[in-house]
């Protein structure tokens, strides 16, 4: 694939704003200045420890330590190589790529992912426009939206709802027209196509046909599946035919257990007594959203996934779960709860008082936004909610049912992180079971003990003889004199010149990323080929390197972080310069001492000549290292 010009790339740091790409990601407030901070996308966390400057165009995690600038972030978030990720940008915010060869990559050499996420704009489009137009199959699912599914004409609008026809709605032809690649027809899911054939309009067999379309963006907002209903236009010999529902099969755009329905608008409404509610599917999150319950997000037709709970973590810690109150909901709801005791979220159930079946869908229909107040007087809290689904018989339960209960409590009691949640769990759980709430404790802690004595068997049985590192690789010191120096090449380089005078090259330990940087910065300053800290993309070789660098370049002598006390740059440029010298010479005043020790029986190692090198070198280390620089 053509490279993409440096000029280019700069072009794209300096123009984009890492904020705004940022923040369709991360909920950020303001830290001070350009600064910001909010929830890392890298790791789980409940405390912010995520920070961004906008005027450096630079983040930096203190948490798990990821750092980078806008291209890394989206390289990181959206799993995209550098190119693709640049390419993103560029279209994302109308800037045009150049590349190397002056034509930019062919079709051929397009990405495959951003292909198949242009493809699924224009299917969506393509079957929004199916769905707006005045014929037998746009009036019928127009009807069939508003007089049986009882939406407004508006929401189809806002949210692309599409249709397909009996036989495909022609999608195969206007794809083929555009020139997508073989590669991306294949793959994007929209249709059934042999391996051996040759991709002409006949091979491609559309995979919906007579269905209403519901678009499924990422939590970016961009179309990367679809949901399909069923209605009385899907065809008789249509593979699933009976199914109610047919999502989009996974695609290298699209995994289903990673996003949510609705989560691309749902994040930027979530906020202090505002929190994420979650329901069963498409259609219950567009009913809350049409009676202006923003907040709803659903799971792609199937059991909610933990990474989608670390993904709703990043944007709230609060959720209220509103399942259908048939068992198939109840049950879902348990299996939902330990998973999101285990991502520190905060969750209540919805229900309504006196009712025996409660359907999302109909509620809202009938009584409209009211009815979530209603609903959210009598939630339930997560421990309330399990313990009446454990044990519906409540205080007329027997002992023996009560420690069966019990045991299925611990269960999901042991899902949460930090002693001081489990024990306010089990409090809450002997409450509602009517048991001592020693006994319980005492219980829960022999439950523990048990568990953790069947992991260890276990782990002694799986275990395996660990597998030693490389021997070229060393593992980095969090701190070390080259790091140092790399900070202050980059924030003072009007120190570089000189560094590069005074350190030999054979002082740095090249074997830690740190170090290999200052070589090779220390190297442009030598020849007076410094290129500026804010065009150094031609000498970073790997991301670890570039991590560090925008590490670096985060952390400033002035507002915090690192190097907040860094003080006078000289005298710690010296002092990192003659620690360098001291870890350099110290192996040598070892091998003179060895030598000395050995001397009577090696008739090659003169004492004398050995007790004036050491001399020698003790008498450097003793006179301090300075820096000459220019007044």
């Amino acid at each position: 694939m053509p490279a993409i010009k440096p000029t280019c790339v700069r072009d794209i740091k300096l123009r984009v704003n890492l904020a705004d790409v940022v923040s369709r990601v991360v909920s950020l407030k303001k830290a001070g200045g350009a600064r910001f901070k909010g929830l890392c996308p890298f790791h789980n966390e409940k405390t912010p420890s995520f920070h961004l400057d906008a005027d450096k165009g630079f983040y930096k995690c203190f948490g798990c330590g990821k750092a980078g600038d806008v291209i890394s972030f989206v390289r990181e978030t959206e799993q995209l190589t550098f190119t693709e990720a640049v390419e993103a940008l560029g279209k994302r915010f109308g800037i045009v790529i150049e590349y190397e060869e002056g034509s930019g990559p062919s079709r051929e050499e397009r990405s495959l992912r951003q292909e198949i996420f242009d493809l699924h704009e224009v299917a969506a489009e393509h079957f929004y426009q199916a769905f707006k137009t005045a014929d037998a199959t746009g009036d019928f699912m127009r009807r069939y939206w508003t007089e049986q599914r009882k939406f407004a004409p508006e929401l189809a609008d806002e949210f692309k709802i599409g249709a397909v026809d009996a036989a495909g709605s022609g999608l195969g032809a206007a794809l083929l027209k555009r020139r997508y690649s073989e590669e991306a027809l294949r793959r994007c899911g929209l249709f059934f196509i042999h391996d051996d054939a040759q991709i002409t309009l006949g091979a491609l067999r559309p995979r919906f046909r007579g269905r209403l379309m519901i678009p499924i963006r990422d939590h970016q907002g961009r179309v990367v599946a679809f949901t399909a209903r069923q209605t009385d236009l899907t065809p008789p010999d249509d593979p699933a035919r009976e199914a109610k529902y047919v999502n989009s099969p996974e695609t290298p755009i699209f995994t289903k257990g990673n996003l949510l329905f609705n989560l691309d608008r749902a994040r930027t409404a979530v906020g202090e007594g505002h929190p994420f509610v979650l329901v069963e599917g498409q259609l219950d999150a567009l009913r809350c959203w049409s009676v202006g319950l923003k907040t709803a997000v659903a799971p792609q037709g199937t059991s909610i996934t933990e990474s989608q709970l670390v993904l709703l973590r990043r944007y709230h810690s609060q959720i209220e779960c509103f399942f259908d109150s048939d068992s198939a909901g109840q049950k879902a709801a348990l299996r939902f709860l330990p998973m999101a005791l285990k991502a520190e979220l905060e969750v209540r159930f919805l229900t309504l008082a006196g009712a025996s079946k409660l359907d999302p869908d109909l509620l809202f229909l009938e009584k409209g936004l009211p009815a979530y107040d209603e609903v959210r007087r009598s939630s339930m809290s997560a421990m309330a909610f399990a313990c009446r689904a454990v044990l519906p018989e409540g205080s007329a339960a027997s002992a023996e049912q009560k420690a069966r209960a019990a045991q299925a409590l611990f269960e999901l009691v042991s899902a949460a992180p930090g002693e001081i949640a489990r024990s306010e769990f089990l409090n809450e759980a002997a409450g509602h079971l009517r048991i001592a709430t020693p006994a319980l404790h005492k219980d829960f802690q022999s439950f523990i003990q048990r568990q953790s004595r069947m992991g260890a068997r276990g782990a002694r049985a799986e275990e395996a003889p660990p597998t030693p590192p490389p021997a070229s690789r060393v593992a980095a010191p969090v701190h070390t004199a080259e790091r140092d120096l790399l900070f202050i090449c980059l924030h003072f380089d009007w120190l570089g010149k000189p560094l590069s005078a005074a350190l030999p090259h054979d002082w740095i330990d090249t074997r830690h990323t740190a170090g290999a940087l200052l070589n090779r910065f220390l190297a442009e300053f030598e020849h007076d080929t410094w290129p500026g800290r804010d065009n150094l993309d031609s000498l970073i070789e790997n991301d670890e390197e570039r991590a560090l660098l925008a590490s670096l370049l985060f952390d400033t002598p002035v507002d915090g972080g690192t190097y907040k006390d860094f003080g006078d740059p000289k005298r710690k440029a010296e002092q990192a310069l003659n620690e360098l010298r001291t870890r350099a010479f110290e192996p040598l005043l070892r091998e003179i001492e060895l030598a000395l020790a050995n001397a009577h029986t090696d008739s090659n190692s003169d004492p004398n000549s050995l007790l004036k090198r050491r001399s020698e070198i003790q008498r450097q280390l003793r006179q301090p290292l300075g820096l000459a620089v220019a007044v």
